[in-house]
């Protein structure tokens, strides 16, 4: 079980009565009969590449979806095991991919030691500490 953002639900709902049927054990992304799309037909059928270009993004992959999701829940804070267990991963380092692309949270984490260091969160002294490499 995974969360769905509010922000989808409506699309999802469309999507959902427009091309899955009423069975609960329907797929949500079906092929043409309401079995599993083939990856040999999904871009046939999705029409992913024009439909990629037409919304300005040429060269997106169907995959690059799950990549954007799982750097937005990286970037939400959660820790490796709760990141992990979103994203299905069942090893460290695949889930560390994610993390690793928003290294810029240890910005914010600096600039929240700084404040409880001096006390204040002002900005008088300009912005947090250099970063330093750590292995």
């Amino acid at each position: 079980m995974v969360g769905i953002p509010q922000r989808i639900v409506s699309a999802l709902r469309e999507h959902l009565d427009t091309y899955v049927q009423a069975d609960p054990g329907s797929l949500v992304f079906p092929g043409m009969k309401g079995g599993p799309l083939r990856r040999s037909g999904f871009n046939t059928r999705t029409r992913w590449v024009d439909v990629a270009r037409e919304v300005g993004l040429p060269g997106l992959h169907f995959h690059d979806l799950r990549h954007t999701g799982n750097v937005l829940a990286a970037e939400s804070g959660a820790g490796l095991k709760d990141l992990m267990a979103r994203v299905g991963h069942d090893n460290v380092r695949a889930a560390m991919i994610y993390q690793h692309a928003v290294r810029g949270a240890d910005r914010v984490i600096t600039e929240a030691i700084d404040w409880q260091i001096l006390g204040r969160d002002d900005d008088e002294d300009g912005p947090a500490g250099v970063l330093i490499p750590m292995g």
